[in-house]
């Protein structure tokens, strides 16, 4: 009998079956294409399942399957039939969710996989060994464009920054005026009349405490370098990183030297060292130590299935991939709870929510 499961989860086995299919995976540019001159050769996969830990060895033309509960040896094409249906399916619907094609049942019941998707509470999808079992095991997160890549940052109460409201005194009903004015979305248009009516929107401080501390790790100004981002993104409405960080070189609110803005890339290393904290560790409302997760690399599924890696250790590498690859949206306003006037210790405040993505080209 068939099954639905959403595309989050085909993209995971899709990725799994593909690469023990081809054996091998290859360092992506930044662009997102493939690097044909990096090639990494795969051992095994290790895979959380059901019935626990298992590994899937690659042993010339069959895939070698132990576990607690079995050990068996399936032919390689196999895996690279089923993984080109499931390419096929998720390709060939824009729905979120998608009956398991024809022959994928029989086949996860084979090799005894029930679940899409790895029950793992690091973050990883399944941990690699490249080039020799003896290796050592990198934890792998899968992204996809097939049906939407997950965002970096997924914005949330905790990474709302504050504006303090200054210039004019409003009065309660101008305060409701405002906070009333267009539809719900409509940040932008608050913040114009804000500004229409006399008054001032200055960076005061960042909603969360821990997220503050997090952010102040990269760089004790950190935190209103992304205040101003999130300032020119509502006001101008670029979203782009790179063309964001070429907005604010202009603006400079940290007041720095042009030297160090131009001949050190100050602001482009700045934001790369956070892209990097966010892929590798760095969330919110969690205390970041500078430590990294579970996570040593990333695997992304491009419009065309193919799959290409960024890995923690390629560190030149995956900055530029991120950096050149995302952009800050924008989220709900009623669930993140910010883009109105708030009274707070009789001050108001207006906040901002940051939210960063993958660019969708």
């Amino acid at each position: 009998m068939a099954f639905e499961a959403d595309k989050r989860e085909w993209n995971e086995i899709y990725a799994f079956f593909k690469i023990l299919a081809d054996g091998v995976l290859y360092s992506g540019d930044s662009k997102m294409k493939r690097d044909e001159n990096s090639l990494y050769p795969i051992s095994f996969v290790q895979r959380e399942e059901h019935d626990g830990t298992r590994k899937y060895i690659i042993d010339g033309d069959y895939i070698h399957i132990i576990g607690d509960n079995i050990d068996k040896r399936v032919k390689k094409e196999k895996f690279s039939d089923v993984a080109s249906s499931i390419l096929y399916a998720l390709k060939s619907t824009s729905e979120s969710e998608i009956t398991s094609p024809d022959g994928v049942e029989e086949f996860l019941d084979e090799v005894a996989i029930f679940d899409l998707a790895a029950k793992t509470e690091d973050r990883t999808d399944f941990h690699i060994a490249i080039y020799s079992q003896e290796a050592p095991l990198i934890g792998f997160c899968v992204r996809s464009k097939i049906g939407g890549l997950l965002p970096l940052l997924d914005g949330g109460r905790t990474a709302n920054f504050k504006f303090e409201q200054s210039g004019v005194k409003f009065a309660s009903p101008t305060v409701n005026k405002i906070n009333a004015f267009g539809e719900e979305d409509d940040v932008l248009g608050r913040m114009m009349m804000i500004e229409r009516l006399g008054g001032v929107l200055k960076y005061n401080d960042v909603a969360d405490k821990v997220f503050k501390s997090n952010l102040s790790m990269i760089d004790l100004h950190f935190p209103r370098m992304l205040a101003e981002m999130l300032r020119v993104m509502q006001l101008d409405g670029i979203t782009k990183i790179p063309e964001l960080v070429e907005a604010i070189k202009r603006i400079n609110p940290l007041k720095i030297k042009d030297e160090l803005i131009e001949k050190h890339s100050y602001y482009e290393y700045k934001m790369k060292q956070f892209l990097m904290a966010l892929a590798f560790g760095m969330r919110p409302a969690k205390i970041f130590r500078g430590v990294d997760s579970a996570i040593g690399a990333y695997i992304f599924v491009d419009g065309n299935g193919d799959l290409v890696m960024y890995t923690r250790s390629d560190k030149e590498r995956t900055e530029e991939f991120l950096y050149n690859n995302t952009r800050f949206e924008r989220s709900s306003t009623e669930k993140d709870k910010y883009g109105y006037l708030e009274r707070e210790n009789n001050i108001f405040y207006f906040k901002l929510n940051l939210k960063i993505g993958f660019v969708k080209r």
